[in-house]
């Protein structure tokens, strides 16, 4: 093998990792810990899910189809190599915002937000889940051909491209999703070595800034949202009544739940949204305690083999990138408890993998096949 790479020219720095015969993994591009990690959560999901949409099979069906599109898509994503994405990271990015624009002009308006496109001949979907890995995609791209860490003008460049999409998001009425594709570029900067000096002046200057869009730019529900969150019982038959059932659905579960369909607050419908931003109080009421920390340690499990897989990565755009990914979706699992059970102000964000909603599947299941194609397409240096 070496006499081969030392016939090589020298200007080609990196080779492909030669595929070890009989590791049918490694011949598939696929991360068994990544995949059986996710396959885990999956199936657990579609059982919670079940009791959450009142054991209706159709809901269950259609949600386990979701997973299995997600996860042949997820396949085919880790085929590519690492390299596509490096070189087709502005195009893709374009490509969002030109679709973000199209939601703006023709989409279709669900639970308040007007961010869904019914196309001919396709599912409706949310083009703003894509802004989560595209967002991350772009900036590992810019920085990862900067000085590191990045100086004041690479940050302004940066906030920028987190701007703009997060802006077209906002004017779609959908809050939780413009805050998971700030966050996802937000981690990547981190990730770039930024000074911490600059992260607290910046925390700073938006607590500064906090006063003047709450008189001038939140719009009634949102500040009946944060109201609500110090305190739900202000309205406990209106913006309090989720928050206040949820909880209560959490503390009757106890340690050991009550057992699955057996959860009263969820089989007699006192949880709204029971399905998809609510159903972790189904969970907590059937499986207690004990099954809150089991989907914690299911969702432990990604978050190490992503960090892995970012701290193993052999250049740093895909550094960058897989530590993006997997902290946005750390954060995505880490808001949605948070907001179900009082901690932070509702912003209506699913639970990743357990709630229903295709979508979001596919578009999470993307960013985990981004992740094994950073894996499995790596090179070796000539010796």
């Amino acid at each position: 093998m070496t006499s081969r790479i030392a016939s090589r020219p020298l200007g080609d720095a990196f080779y492909r990792l030669p595929s070890r015969k009989g590791d049918i993994w490694q011949s598939l591009r696929i991360d068994p810990p990544l995949m059986l990690s996710l396959l885990c959560l999956a199936g657990f999901g579609l059982m919670v899910l079940f009791s959450a949409s009142g054991e209706n099979v159709a809901d269950v069906q259609r949600q386990a189809g979701a997973i299995v599109v997600g996860f042949i898509v997820m396949a085919a994503i880790a085929q590519i190599d690492v390299n596509f994405f490096r070189r087709g990271a502005i195009m893709m990015f374009v490509g969002g915002l030109m679709l973000l624009g199209v939601v703006l002009a023709i989409g279709v308006q669900i639970n308040g937000a007007k961010a869904w496109l019914n196309l001919p001949g396709l599912p409706s979907f949310q083009p703003s889940e894509f802004e989560k890995f595209l967002v991350p995609m772009l900036l590992a791209w810019y920085l990862s051909t900067r000085s590191l860490p990045p100086k004041f003008l690479d940050l302004l460049v940066c906030g920028i491209i987190i701007a703009i999409p997060a802006a077209l998001i906002l004017l779609q009425n959908d809050m939780g999703t413009a805050l998971m594709v700030i966050m996802s570029g937000v981690f990547v900067i981190l990730l770039a070595g930024v000074s911490w000096r600059l992260v607290f002046f910046g925390v700073f200057l938006l607590a500064m800034a906090s006063p003047a869009w709450w008189i001038f730019v939140a719009q009634t529900h949102q500040k009946n949202r944060i109201l609500t969150f110090f305190d739900p019982y202000r309205d406990p038959t209106g913006a309090g009544y989720n928050i206040i059932q949820s909880q209560i659905a959490i503390g009757s579960g106890g340690l050991q739940g009550k057992g699955w369909l057996n959860g009263a607050q969820s089989q007699l419908d006192f949880i709204p949204e029971s399905n998809t931003d609510f159903i972790l109080a189904v969970l907590a009421e059937e499986f207690g305690l004990m099954g809150v920390l089991l989907l914690v340690g299911l969702y432990m499990a990604v978050l190490a083999r992503g960090f892995y897989i970012a701290f193993t990565a052999q250049d740093m755009f895909g550094r960058l990138l897989a530590g993006g990914i997997i902290l946005t979706f750390f954060f995505y699992a880490f808001v949605n408890m948070a907001m179900v059970s009082g901690l932070m102000p509702v912003v209506g964000l699913p639970l990743p993998l357990v709630s229903k909603g295709g979508t979001s599947i596919v578009t999470l299941m993307i960013g985990f096949g981004i992740l094994m194609s950073i894996q499995n397409h790596k090179r070796v240096l000539p010796r």
